[in-house]
């Protein structure tokens, strides 16, 4: 597939969908490393399981916060292929510090930059890609999702396999190399994009919104009482905190209990990402076709149950199936639930609506972890396992509030 035909346009080339989308896995690229690295990073401090989930809290709340400012930024400034390419650097380059920190506070405040600089990636991309695809948020926002899966896929075989070689101080420096690139071509081919410039592709960079502050804060005040948004918003939230449970303590599971190797901890990890890649597009253009609430009702049902079924086989071959499961049903929704939260808000405050759902959703992420560690010092780390089962599974109540979907481009409030 080489083209999509939009509303009232000519095809459009998805030239910008796969550019952005391999941006967006150098992104996960660096958290699948960071996962990878935890182990080793925990046993060479002697941090507990609790201190372990609170280095990706901190990431996670960090990013919380900053996810709504980043999408004022990107509604006012404009400017979508600069604004990723800044969030890819800043994304980056903080890991790299880590090769100096000596002590838990240090790592504490290399997460926290990494969670700031993460925000402004989505608010720049994802309106960029759905409103270029009107008819196929869906499809295009599971390709960006793809894009993450791969990264999150390579690169811990990657760098399993470097640390066969190097240690992981001197991996987390070696790691800053792809996402400069990236940055760098991003930087070239959208960054080129200007107001000044006609044709395809010049409405990247265009000029953000020219309303005053209070029309701009009467606006968000009216997304944040918009129901769609936030119940769609929330409900993601519960798919990112089993996500963000499951990538933190599945490694430290399989080379603490399981005793597996750091390049076979990596398989297991690409395993589920390459469920993920496979699902994001199966589950976007279903959701284009039959509605956005089928899909997530069923996957949020199915990831609970493949989670409990994981736990269930222990080191059994089958553990490897159910691993992939997971990962197929828990993916499968998020780039429809991306769509959902697009198409409830007014297309002018896009850059924002997904600063509030990225930001719900990197709440639920950050408290993930740290409950998880508390639940698995206390009672095991079989216990941490089937409560990011029920948390999801849980979820599925809320998607019943959400009003019906509309599958078209929601109108620009009045300036």
């Amino acid at each position: 597939m080489s083209t999509a035909t939009t509303a009232g346009t000519a095809p459009r080339t998805f030239k910008e969908v796969w550019l952005i989308s391999a941006g967006h896995g150098l992104t996960h690229w660096y958290t699948a490393t960071f996962y990878l690295l935890l182990p080793l990073i925990g046993k060479e401090l002697g941090l507990t399981y609790t201190e372990i989930g609170l280095i990706m809290t901190i990431q996670h709340l960090a990013g919380a916060i900053s996810n709504l400012p980043g999408g004022m930024i990107v509604d006012t400034v404009g400017q979508k292929g600069y604004l990723m390419a800044a969030s890819l650097f800043w994304v980056g380059v903080p890991y790299a510090l880590m090769s100096v920190s000596h002590d838990f506070w240090m790592l504490l405040v290399c997460v926290t930059l990494v969670g700031i600089g993460n925000n402004l990636w989505h608010p720049a991309a994802i309106p960029t890609l759905a409103y270029r695809y009107p008819q196929r948020k869906g499809l295009v926002l599971s390709f960006h999702g793809m894009g993450g899966n791969l990264g999150e896929a390579f690169a811990p075989v990657v760098v399993g396999a470097l640390l066969g070689w190097f240690t992981w101080r001197e991996v987390v420096v070696i790691n800053v190399v792809p996402g400069i690139t990236m940055a760098a071509l991003i930087l070239i081919m959208l960054g080129a994009l200007t107001t000044s410039k006609s044709g395809a592709g010049a409405d990247i960079n265009a000029g953000g919104d020219k309303r005053g502050a209070r029309e701009y804060l009467n606006d968000l005040t009216s997304l944040l009482k918009n129901k769609a948004l936030m119940i769609v918003s929330v409900s993601a939230s519960f798919r990112t905190m089993t996500q963000a449970g499951l990538l933190t303590f599945l490694p430290v599971y399989l080379a603490y209990e399981l005793g597996y190797s750091t390049f076979i901890v990596g398989v297991c990890m690409t395993v589920i990402q390459v469920a993920g890649f496979i699902a994001g597009p199966i589950g976007g253009h279903l959701s284009d076709k039959m509605g956005r609430r089928r899909v997530v009702m069923s996957s949020m049902v199915l990831s609970g149950v493949m989670v409990i079924g994981m736990v269930a086989v222990g080191k059994s071959p089958l553990f490897i199936v159910f691993i992939a499961l997971v990962g197929f049903f828990l993916y499968a929704m998020r780039a429809v639930l991306q769509a959902w939260a697009i198409e409830s808000a007014p297309k002018n405050l896009a850059g924002t609506a997904v600063g509030v759902q990225f930001g719900i959703t990197t709440l639920g992420a950050s408290v993930a972890p740290f409950l998880f560690g508390m639940i698995a010092d206390s009672y095991g780390l079989y216990a941490g396992f089937y409560f990011l089962a029920g948390v999801i599974i849980c979820a599925n109540a809320l998607v019943f509030f959400i009003p019906d979907e509309k599958l078209k481009v929601a109108p620009a409030t009045a300036g």
